[in-house]
């Protein structure tokens, strides 16, 4: 029940690269946003890309392994694990590139506010 309860958290990075993308690039606007508010300490963008190999190192990969050993998904099992992999290939691949995008598209420096706050004016 465990492993059920982790992959339902985590499933879109056993998902086709389009899916996975798609999430990722979610919570990474969602924690940029909350960086720049002043929610949370430390700019994800320095360290996105190393933090998802990491993350399919030693959380998503191990996790995709114990669930095709105890077959709870039976012959989908395999499939989950070869996602899983897939994406971390495509991601040390293509990743830096993929953060390279989301920095501009939701990183705001001290330009961007000024030219906000002349466009509110």
């Amino acid at each position: 029940m465990e492993h059920l309860i982790q992959a339902s958290d985590v499933a879109h990075t056993m998902q086709h690269w389009h899916i996975y993308q798609k999430w990722n690039e979610r919570l990474f606007a969602e924690m940029m946003a909350a960086f720049q508010a002043g929610r949370m300490d430390n700019n994800p963008s320095v360290s996105w890309y190393q933090g998802e190999l990491g993350f399919f190192d030693n959380y998503i990969i191990p996790l995709a392994n114990k669930l095709k050993e105890c077959g709870v998904f039976g012959v989908s099992s395999d499939e989950y694990l070869n996602y899983a992999l897939e994406n971390r290939r495509e991601w040390a691949n293509k990743g830096e590139e993929v953060v390279q995008k989301y920095i501009q598209k939701y990183c705001m420096t001290e330009g961007d506010d000024a030219a906000e706050d002349k466009d509110k004016q």
